[in-house]
């Protein structure tokens, strides 16, 4: 069994203590953070270490996005891609080595952090929307060439289902639940099958949030949550899923991120 948890952090400097925590209390195999604010010279290897998670692969950038995946299993960084065609650091690749997996039993985790798209959804009046859409667009040109099992992670920054968020009707246009965006995240699915994990485990219409605004003092207070934060296998990779768990608690600890982890299981 391969545990592998994805979060996105908001800073993992100003955050490894609820980090810590929930590699304590949690100790999944893998753990995927986003969003890391830091270069790699910064990186906190030394806490990660203590922990047990011994291998890294870290894409940083000093104070906004970078991703980072740590694990406590036999790992090596597998690829970059820049998805923004900018140099911006929003993705790592790594596959897992060393547990004497045969063929069809390996498994390839990419790490990535979809830009946000800022406030409105109109490329032409916010390119930053835009260039959301084209990254989208590089990852679906990317996917049709995956050959071995591969599972993605990491903040999309979409919301694609109406369970997904508090209000579809109140965010229908809002960017992270548009219907273009929406659109343009199932042609990424359907370029190469992926399974969304958590809605088979969660299954729609249930309530399932990853993401909650610093805007509120207390998030549970109307409870205006999002789905940003997804896990999506291959075919193979996703028959071989046992478990899938969100840790909501964690959006309740001190100096919290506003997105909380999600963990699955896999039974190689």
């Amino acid at each position: 069994m391969v545990s592998v948890a994805s979060w996105n952090i908001n800073s993992v400097r100003l955050r490894m203590p609820i980090v810590e925590r929930f590699l304590k209390e949690h100790a999944p195999d893998v753990l995927c953070l986003q969003e890391i604010k830091t270069v790699e010279e910064t990186f906190p290897f030394e806490a990660f270490n203590a922990l047990g998670y011994t291998y890294h692969a870290v894409h940083g950038q000093k104070g906004y996005h970078g991703v980072a995946t740590v694990s406590r299993i036999p790992m090596q960084e597998y690829s970059r891609h820049d998805w923004q065609a900018n140099g911006e650091a929003r993705h790592v690749g790594v596959e897992l080595t060393g547990r004497g997996l045969g063929p069809g039993q390996d498994m390839v985790i990419e790490n990535v952090y979809v830009p946000a798209g800022g406030d409105v959804a109109d490329r032409e009046v916010n390119p930053k929307f835009g260039q959301k859409l084209d990254f989208l667009g590089r990852m679906t040109d990317w996917a049709g060439s995956i050959e071995r099992p591969t599972l993605i992670v990491g903040d999309f920054n979409i919301a694609p289902l109406e369970s997904d968020v508090w209000s579809h009707k109140q965010l229908l246009k809002v960017v992270s639940h548009t219907p273009l965006e929406v659109e343009t995240l199932a042609r990424f699915q359907a370029a190469h099958n992926w399974t969304d994990i958590g809605r088979e485990f969660i299954k729609a219409p249930d309530r399932y949030f990853s993401w909650w605004s610093y805007r509120s003092k207390d998030y549970r207070v109307g409870d205006r949550g999002r789905r940003l934060d997804h896990m999506w296998a291959s075919p193979a990779l996703a028959n071989t899923a046992s478990a899938h768990r969100i840790h909501e608690d964690c959006r309740g600890w001190e100096k919290p991120s506003d997105h909380i982890p999600l963990v699955t299981e896999f039974d190689l």
